[in-house]
């Protein structure tokens, strides 16, 4: 059986996104690290790119993924942009409060939408992926769900030399009991500090 993990781009001060006007600038600003890396470039279709510790770092992060997961909004936020072919090459179960039809897209990936909480979408997504790893895309709050839930095995951050002020913070919501983690690894990047940890239960 693979791990639960997820990966995140973060400012200095723990915001992972922007609120209204400044959602878009504020996701380039913590994305813009790995936009021209060759891991990246490839999972999305393009050529190129550099090929650097980020570039490994980025691809490891995505290489034993058998299925995701991930919120309503970051579905709708992506489903245009990503097109006929999205990155993911793997079933992608949505959470969400309304039920829909599957979507099929090519290279594999299916966007199931399960309408019963991230335990149910985290069993779901462990079924198919079988050895794999299930990578909790986004949103906060699913993180965060799976986090208070004793569901989340690995937490990687790619921390960004930022400071927001404001935005949508991921580590909220995660009741009275502490979370311990044991520091994996530490890698400085080019702009980021990539950061590993296991959850300790």
């Amino acid at each position: 059986m693979g791990t639960v993990k997820t990966g995140l781009s973060m400012s200095l001060d723990g915001f992972i996104g922007g609120l209204g006007d400044q959602a878009w600038p504020v996701h380039e600003l913590l994305l813009g690290w790995k936009f021209d890396l060759a891991s990246f470039r490839e999972r999305i279709g393009l050529e190129g790119g550099q090929s650097t510790i980020d570039s490994e770092i980025e691809s490891e992060e995505y290489l034993h993924n058998g299925a995701y997961v991930m919120g309503r909004r970051m579905f709708d936020s992506g489903e245009v942009p990503w097109g006929d072919n999205p990155p993911f090459h793997a079933p992608v179960f949505v959470l969400t409060h309304h039920a829909r039809a599957t979507v099929l897209r090519e290279g594999g990936t299916s966007f199931i939408f399960v309408t019963d909480g991230i335990e149910s979408a985290i069993r779901q997504a462990k079924a198919v992926a079988q050895d794999k790893d299930v990578f909790i895309s986004g949103g906060a709050s699913g993180v965060q769900q799976a986090l208070k839930a004793g569901l989340l095995d690995e937490l990687q951050l790619h921390v960004v030399p930022v400071l927001l002020g404001e935005g949508v913070r991921l580590f909220e919501h995660l009741g009275t009991k502490p979370i311990e983690l044991e520091r994996v690894s530490l890698v400085e990047g080019t702009g980021v500090t990539h950061l590993r940890f296991r959850i300790i239960k």
